[in-house]
């Protein structure tokens, strides 16, 4: 039996797998700056907008958020580029002055989404960016030709962006048990930019996100965020490695589309079992709860009251899904089940599965301890089929 958990993360060494597909120091600080200077292009812009285009009363300044994967810090680099980018994706937040009986007036979501892209097109230009006005849900900024900038724009109102903001940091803080933030001032003060921390947004209420149809849709990123947290704090950061390999994994396979990220990270947490220092076992396990939970609706009661199924495939890509991903689940044990002698062709399997970013590295590969061979809990097998016999 081989221990592999070398070849998925093994110290500093720069060529396990997890170091492999994670972002550069130097891809983050470019995402960082182009992310900037689209905030500090907005703000301006979308402060003079309330009133002259979008028609509100008074001006109000834009806050911003970054969510999805680089706040749950599942980010990876595409196994196939192109087309596969990374992204950022970072929440235009709106107080709007003016509110219908239960969302914004619904003519100011076009206007909303054409401003901001109006607003973006000179930036753009001087950058030597891309704007992609394809995307139904966001202003998509490509930035390089292996990542973007994602914007969805939302709107919440401006008495809830109050509530939260006059509220002091210190005693907010104490009371939702955010001690890891900085707790001296007021919100106001907090940031200057208008990158508010993560309690605020836990505060916030009635937050829609404008359509290019022109429509709101109620959506609150804070949900997904806030549950994948607890998942970690509950399971430890063992479960945000494997949802970063399940995602190389997709990468590997589906040069587009495939399971959404979110799909991954829930279907993974649901059966997650934790095994300290073995990567290869945790993902045994996440694969075959991803060959099972594919194949049908996916929800999660942390998450919007379980109202949303996150299982967009249709019957095609779902029966597609939980093939791939049982060959994952079968190529890692019998990867492990073979003798020292033969790591190269264990570490071929794992190839297969995920690509060459699996390290060609014998030495990253262990011999299998009994303990280790326990932690292992048995897959329920289906009894076979018999049939009638008789006795000669």
């Amino acid at each position: 039996m081989l221990n592999l958990h070398g070849l998925f993360l093994n110290g500093d060494n720069p060529d396990a797998f997890d170091k492999v597909i994670s972002p550069t120091e130097e891809q983050r600080k470019e995402l960082v700056q182009a992310k900037n200077k689209i905030r500090d292009h907005l703000r301006q812009g979308i402060r003079r907008a309330s009133t002259t285009v979008l028609g509100m009363d008074k001006q109000v300044e834009p806050r911003f958020r970054t969510q999805g994967s680089w706040s749950y810090k599942t980010c990876i680099q595409g196994a196939q580029l192109p087309p596969q980018e990374m992204d950022w994706d970072f929440g235009v937040y709106l107080p709007v002055t003016v509110w219908d009986e239960d969302a914004p007036p619904h003519s100011m979501a076009k206007l909303y989404f054409s401003f901001v892209e109006e607003s973006l097109e000179d930036l753009c230009k001087r950058e030597g960016w891309i704007l992609d006005r394809h995307n139904s849900r966001c202003v998509r900024v490509k930035i390089s030709s292996w990542a973007h900038i994602d914007l969805p724009l939302y709107a919440a109102p401006e008495e809830k962006f109050q509530e939260v903001k006059d509220r002091p940091v210190f005693d907010h803080a104490i009371s939702k048990n955010y001690l890891r933030e900085s707790v001296s001032a007021s919100l106001e003060e907090y940031s200057e930019l208008g990158e508010m921390p993560e309690f605020f947004w836990a505060e916030m209420e009635d937050i829609h996100m404008a359509m290019r149809d022109g429509n709101w849709v109620k959506s609150d990123p804070e949900q997904v965020s806030k549950w994948f947290d607890d998942q970690v704090t509950q399971h430890g950061d063992q479960l945000r490695r494997v949802c970063r390999y399940l995602k190389a994994w997709r990468d590997y396979h589906w040069r587009e589309r495939g399971p959404s990220s979110v799909l991954l990270m829930i279907m993974a947490a649901k059966r997650f079992e934790p095994v300290d220092g073995r990567d290869d076992i945790a993902l045994e396990r996440a694969a075959g709860a991803v060959e099972d939970l594919v194949q049908g609706e996916v929800r999660e009661a942390g998450i919007d009251n379980c109202s949303e199924n996150f299982n967009r495939l249709d019957d095609e890509g779902r029966a597609l899904a939980s093939k791939r991903a049982s060959e994952l689940r079968s190529a890692i044990r019998r990867a492990r089940a073979l003798q020292r002698p033969m790591r190269m062709d264990a570490i071929f399997r794992i190839q297969q599965q995920l690509g060459e970013r699996i390290p060609e590295d014998v030495d990253l590969v262990v011999a299998d301890s009994a303990g280790e061979v326990r932690a292992t809990s048995a897959r329920e097998v289906v009894p076979p089929i018999v049939g009638a016999t008789q006795a000669g």
